[in-house]
């Protein structure tokens, strides 16, 4: 009995030893546990707290001038007087009167123009600038395409209106190839006011929308267009059967960034025309500025803000959805 007694005291003294050492381990790992779910917390505070600077900016200079003006749109003031309730008439003036639904229109006609004709000229230019073997050639060519986005928009409307005008440069190239015929007042002109604007546009838009094709290009594997080659394809079925489905998130975004332009244009507008002839190129951006500080109708150029800002929306959240789409 001694003898038992004398091994099963060491084996009880081992036991107590090893549960006292697991008890330990647990009460480490929870201690370890709290002590990481408290550094977890504290980061996550910290970084609310550099990110708190942004977030005030943010809300004071846009939150509240948004909820601002969604306020007046709902009264009649010029900005002096007692403000006075309007309901939704300065709503139904946006589509009932004119000039106002005019400028809505106009918006969307230069989205061919900021838009379609900037994204057609870059998928072209990209796919030849990408055939391009010198590297040097090739840099210079990427310069000069994105030079027009180091120019504001306000210096280019200025360039291009001494372009168009009678003497400019636009007519004098006209009637050195001999078509004086088509020489005109270009800004001037009721019909080819607008057209002429989104010209500008054009000009701006086409060289970012280049930049980007051509960043989505590089990322296409080069052996796609080789084992095209040697399946018989030529440069337009590569184009098509490769280069587009591989640049398909790159054209969202410039379909994205032109049509936000198009339909939110003020600078290149209000320096070429100011919205005319009469009001003929007259845009949401410029008839918002004219509203508030030309006209004292705070609440209706609130309201036509309001409206553009849901427009621009509408058309820009379904575009995202469908270029993210697989």
């Amino acid at each position: 009995m001694s003898t038992v007694d004398g091994l099963t005291a060491p084996v009880d003294v081992a036991d107590e030893v090893a549960s006292a050492s697991r008890r330990r381990l647990v009460r480490r790992r929870a201690g370890g546990g709290a002590t990481r779910s408290a550094l977890g917390r504290k980061a996550r505070w910290a970084g609310w707290l550099f990110a708190l600077p942004a977030l005030v900016m943010y809300a004071v200079f846009e939150l509240y001038p948004i909820i601002t003006a969604v306020q007046y749109s709902f009264f009649d003031w010029d900005g002096v007087s007692v403000a006075t309730p309007a309901g939704l008439k300065n709503y139904t003036r946006v589509f009932t009167e004119p000039q106002l639904l005019a400028s809505i229109i106009h918006s969307f006609i230069l989205i061919i123009f900021f838009t379609f004709l900037p994204v057609l000229l870059a998928l072209v230019v990209a796919s030849i600038v990408r055939e391009i073997k010198s590297k040097a050639l090739g840099a210079t060519a990427r310069t000069m395409m994105f030079l027009p986005q180091i120019i504001p928009g306000a210096a280019s409307a200025i360039a291009w209106t001494w372009m168009y005008s009678p003497n400019g440069a636009v007519n004098q190239m006209l009637g050195a190839v001999g078509l004086a015929s088509l020489q005109r007042a270009w800004l001037g002109d009721f019909t080819w006011a607008l057209p002429a604007v989104g010209i500008i546009g054009t000009w701006l838009a086409t060289g970012l929308c280049t930049l980007l094709l051509m960043a989505g290009i590089g990322k296409i594997d080069t052996s796609l267009y080789e084992a095209a080659s040697l399946d018989g394809a030529n440069r337009i079925q590569q184009f098509r059967a490769i280069t587009l489905p591989g640049l398909r998130q790159e054209i969202g975004v410039c379909i994205t960034i032109t049509i936000i332009a198009a339909l939110a244009s003020f600078d290149v507008v209000f320096m070429s025309t100011q919205g005319g002839p009469g009001y003929s190129t007259q845009v949401p951006g410029v008839q918002v500025y004219q509203l508030a500080f030309t006209e004292n109708r705070i609440g209706q150029s609130s309201a036509l803000a309001v409206v553009l800002s849901i427009i621009v929306l509408a058309v820009i959240l379904p575009i995202q959805r469908f270029f993210r789409e697989k």
